[in-house]
């Protein structure tokens, strides 16, 4: 009775051992992860400042220009324009040289509001790349920053961009700036609106006449035929003073014989 009590125990004891050798060797319960966070997307670089008073500086002869930009407090308007908005800006900007030929109507006259004015109407409140003025040419008069009164008219000319504002008609001569949202062009001339001039536009000097056609006749007469023409005709006038002179000679031949004739008899 004992054996089997003490049998009983010992094999219980053999089998907790085993159980928990067996719980020792066997790897652990696999542990749940949590799912790892999204990555937050970088932030949008921001568009880098357009300096417009550097542009003009460093472009081309536009000191004129700019120097109305910052009498008439514009060059804030148009930075405004660049850098803190979607559309952007497009600018066109006479050479010094457009200004100097500039002699009637004169900008001396102007009211401060009118300068201001002329100045703003340089510039279209969107920003326009050069193949984008074909369609403008087909959509007539286009806005500028000085307001609705204050339209150009664009024609794409085989990829030459004319603009007409009704003083002034002159083009595109070339792209001193044109990454968005800037666009600066050269014009040759100084735009000048009808709504500060009126619409008593002078008229356009005439065409130069072309010049005459001196190429000579086909039928002149070349030096070496006159030549040969005036040598022929002095020909028979030296015939003619030998016939005189022979016809001198005989008659004192013929009054010597005749007067011999007389003192004879």
């Amino acid at each position: 009775m004992e054996f089997s009590r003490v049998s009983m125990i010992s094999c219980f004891a053999l089998l907790l051992c085993s159980s928990l050798a067996y719980g020792a060797s066997s790897p652990p319960a696999p542990v749940a992860m949590s799912p790892s966070p999204t990555p937050t997307p970088a932030p949008a670089p921001a568009p880098e400042y357009v300096n417009l008073t550097y542009l003009l500086s460093v472009a081309g002869p536009f000191q004129t220009f700019l120097n109305y930009l910052e009498s008439t407090k514009v060059l804030d308007t148009f930075q405004n324009q660049a850098n803190n908005t979607d559309q952007g800006i497009t600018i066109f900007v006479p050479k010094d040289s457009a200004f100097k030929a500039l002699k009637k109507p004169s900008l001396s006259n102007l009211t401060n509001d009118q300068l201001k004015s002329l100045i703003l109407f340089h510039a279209m409140p969107k920003f326009y790349s050069l193949a984008d003025f074909n369609k403008l040419s087909t959509k007539g008069p286009v806005s500028t920053l000085a307001g609705s009164q204050y339209s150009l008219n664009f024609t794409d000319n085989s990829g030459t961009v004319h603009l007409d504002s009704g003083w002034s008609k002159t083009k595109v001569s070339s792209a001193v700036h044109s990454t968005d949202p800037v666009a600066i062009y050269q014009v040759d001339k100084v735009l000048l609106p009808e709504a500060i001039f009126g619409t008593d536009i002078p008229p356009m000097p005439p065409a130069p006449a072309p010049a005459p056609d001196i190429s000579p006749a086909a039928d002149a007469p070349s030096a070496e035929t006159k030549g040969k023409g005036s040598s022929s005709k002095a020909e028979p006038s030296t015939s003619s003073s030998h016939r005189i002179m022979n016809f001198g000679t005989w008659n004192q031949l013929l009054l010597a014989l005749f007067g011999g004739w007389v003192m004879f008899f």
